[in-house]
């Protein structure tokens, strides 16, 4: 069966968004004290954490590649965005993060990156719909084709 260009549009989202999650779980392990950094002290260890959201961020990844996942991946990964926010504002009333540097400056891109996060979870609860959606829609297929 060919893919209609609604299903192949929901899949480049679906996998674009799962390569975004991919590359950011990876970079947990590959670049760890950036991250530590940035996690709130109240928190306790926070190599912990950056591992763990690490880890949170690859099976987000994961569930979010699978179509039978995509939905409860879309919202994981929706939760998970806003779960580490707080992170994020941390970073920004620090001044960035410890290392970064760039055209922006650390303080600059710290605090643009805040807005960025409304796009990212609308994003993911957008893969979790249309998920969601063609779930419904292959169970419809599957009933009438019997």
């Amino acid at each position: 069966m060919t893919p209609t260009p609604a299903t192949r549009r929901s899949n480049v989202a679906a996998f674009g968004l799962s390569a975004l999650m991919l590359a950011a779980g990876v970079a947990h392990f590959v670049v760890p004290d950036r991250y530590a950094a940035i996690v709130p002290e109240s928190l306790g260890s926070a190599r912990a954490w950056v591992y763990g959201s690490g880890v949170a961020e690859l099976v987000g990844a994961a569930l979010v590649a699978h179509p039978r996942t995509r939905r409860v991946g879309g919202w994981f990964v929706a939760v998970l965005l806003v779960a580490v926010f707080p992170a994020n504002v941390k970073m920004a009333l620090d001044g960035g993060a410890p290392g970064e540097s760039g055209m922006l400056g650390n303080a600059t891109a710290a605090w643009l990156r805040l807005p960025l996060q409304v796009p990212l979870v609308l994003w993911a609860l957008h893969v979790a719909r249309v998920a969601k959606t063609a779930e419904a829609g292959a169970l419809t297929s599957a009933t009438h084709s019997r």
